[in-house]
């Protein structure tokens, strides 16, 4: 089939753009100076898409990590003959330190090959192609390093190594003994910007020890959880500002477009931009394990983006582009094989036109967890938020394509409605806050509407659980949030009765849970989400049923790749993560999750014997 396991990737970040290197040492996808920009290697997509490889001749073992407190890859390379460590990273700005990751980062990447012990041989393919792929550029050696013009844009690799040329890939062959180090850096301007100067080792090395230290000082600054799980937690918040556009706060979901939900299927999408669906659960996200101003960045981004949408009397947008874009129009890009021939390659995401109801309550449900930070709401917010309220109160009884974005005819998913319900909640809640006092007896009354609703229309008998939509009998995922959203206790019977169906009736063979079974008009059949698994384990814990919830969180993290990353799925039967990667959904998911347990694990009695747990931190 080809196509490297997706979970043979790691992600490198500047706050701006990214890069995904593979286990030997290829970086096959780059996107600069823009997550959503067209890609300027594209291997995982396609095996003409372009890369820059570095790894050594012939056979060799190896073993990475990401450096302590960063996000800086260290891929350590053993032969017979030697060994070397590869150090890789996207370059902050100089200085750069604390809240301002990102805000001057010069879209370069870095690379440093260092043979540590006896010698070796190494293989160098520089192979730029830009936009996905479609322009081969004119490669031409150039004092410190090698030029490439070609298509809106241009590059310069810096190094010292000698490369040949042939046509628009260019190679070294390298022989390193003991100590010898070689570096690289990567640059890309538009075709009219200045002509880019080559940077020597020097400056190579500079920035890349400024870069090691900037993460390192927002990790000492921000990461202060304690509780179970702590390096796991502490290194997700990381993958979250890894995945967070500086200059406007937006998180994208992904930092890729068409890794499949099915592999060889179609069920491929771009998923770098911010969906407003993701706002609430990120906000507990970024407390817990990264910082509060970034929480509160971007629900400013949020409510900017979509402020004008409500007063004009349209449906509030679900997704926006990482600038605040509105048009995020799909199309395909035939050229490119796909995944594993996972077919269309897809740019854009046709979903930013659906109708979903939930994006109200998320929306407020941000909000009112920001309430305190927020203090006197700008007018433009204040009167957005009242706006959005009102909406919900208006619009729940609407159908609508639901969480998960099923495009099919709209339906009255039960997620949908809850969010609604949680919409007006918060609302009544930051009545004075929103200057809305007048507002909140209609409100009780929609919220209480709405709450019968879900009660009435919302449980099948049948199925023994609240169900995907109204009037039907399939599960879903989703339905747990009635518990982490405080709509019913997550004790209540009826709650427990779904926690365990889901538990029993919605996962595969390894206890890693689907969305839903229900067919949603696709072809193919999708993996096993891991952040609807790790609303299982929220779900149990918040029901008293910490150990289980210990049990299926152990299950889901046991997905992870070797370099504590997450996908989106994990695939049936077979095991391995397919989907964008990584994910920030599934990042999201463990550290609520792992909150959540360690909530529960403080107000239970500990069994005799059993080792005490320290109170879990949030982020400061």
């Amino acid at each position: 089939m080809g196509g490297r396991p997706i979970g043979d990737y790691a992600l490198l970040s500047d706050c701006r753009s990214a890069a995904l290197v593979s286990r030997a040492g290829s970086v096959d996808w780059l996107c600069v100076p823009r997550f959503d920009a067209p890609a300027v290697f594209a291997r995982i997509l396609d095996p003409g898409g372009g890369h820059f490889a570095i790894q050594p001749a012939g056979e060799f073992q190896i073993s990475r990590a990401y450096a302590d407190q960063t996000m800086v890859l260290e891929t350590t390379f053993v032969t017979a003959s030697g060994s070397a460590v590869l150090t890789d990273a996207m370059a902050f700005g100089r200085n750069e330190r604390g809240h301002d990751l990102g805000t001057g980062s010069p879209g370069v990447l870095l690379r440093r090959l260092v043979c540590t012990d006896g010698e070796m041989d190494v293989e160098v393919s520089y192979a730029p192609r830009p936009e996905y792929g479609l322009i081969h550029p004119i490669l031409e050696p150039v004092p410190g390093g090698v030029a490439a013009r070609g298509g809106a844009g241009r590059g310069l690799l810096s190094t010292s190594a000698a490369f040949q040329v042939d046509e628009a890939t260019a190679t070294a062959h390298l022989h390193l003994a003991a100590g010898q180090v070689v570096m690289f850096a990567l640059q890309h301007a538009q075709m009219l910007s200045p002509p880019l100067a080559a940077w020597d080792a020097g400056q190579i090395a500079a920035r890349l020890e400024d870069t090691l230290q900037g993460w390192r000082s927002w990790s000492a600054i921000h990461q202060h959880y304690e509780g179970p799980w702590r390096d796991l937690v502490l290194h997700s918040g990381r993958v979250l500002q890894a995945l967070t556009f500086a200059p406007t706060g937006a998180i994208v979901a992904a930092p890729t477009t068409s890794l499949p939900e099915t592999v060889g299927g179609e069920r491929n999408w771009d998923y770098r931009y911010t969906w407003v669906r993701d706002a609430s659960l990120t906000m507990d996200a970024l407390w817990v394990a990264a910082c509060p101003d970034d929480a509160n960045k971007f629900f400013t981004f949020l409510a900017y983006a979509a402020a004008s949408q409500l007063r004009r009397g349209q449906d509030l947008q679900i997704m926006f582009g990482i600038g605040g874009e509105h048009d995020l129009s799909e199309r395909e890009l035939p050229r490119l094989a796909g995944w594993r021939n996972s077919r269309p390659v897809r740019v854009g995401n046709g979903a930013w036109h659906q109708r979903q109801l939930d994006v109200y309550g998320e929306l407020l449900d941000a909000a009112q967890r920001l309430a305190d930070q927020l203090g006197d709401l700008d007018p433009i917010v204040r009167q957005f938020l009242t706006a959005a309220a009102d909406a919900a109160a208006s619009r729940w009884t609407g159908k609508d394509h639901g969480i998960w974005e099923i495009r099919g005819e709209p339906r009255d998913f039960l997620y949908s409605k809850l969010m609604c319900w949680v919409a007006l909640d918060r609302a009544i809640a930051m009545a004075p806050q929103l200057s809305a006092q007048h507002r909140v007896e209609g409100w009780t009354a929609a919220r209480d509407e709405i709450r019968a609703a879900i009660l009435g229309h919302g449980w099948s008998a049948q199925a023994g659980a609240f169900t995907q939509a109204f009037g039907s009998n399939s599960l879903d995922a989703s339905s747990l949030m009635l518990a982490i959203t405080g709509f019913l206790p997550g004790d209540d019977p009826r709650m427990k009765a779904t926690i365990d169906a889901t538990a029993s009736r919605l996962t595969d063979q390894q206890g890693l849970v689907y969305r839903y079974l229900a067919d949603d008009g696709l072809a193919g059949d999708e993996g096993t989400f891991l952040l609807c698994t790790f609303w299982l384990a929220q779900a149990q814990a918040l029901a008293g049923e910490v150990d289980q919830a210990a049990t299926t969180f152990e299950r889901a993290v046991a997905a992870m790749n070797d370099v504590g990353l997450l996908a989106e799925e994990v695939e049936v039967p077979g095991g391995e993560m397919i989907g964008n990667f990584p994910q920030a959904f599934s990042h999201i998911g463990l550290i609520n999750a792992a909150w959540a347990i360690s909530q529960a694990q403080q107000h239970r009695p500990p069994k005799p014997g059993s080792p005490g747990r320290s109170p879990a931190g949030a982020g400061t």
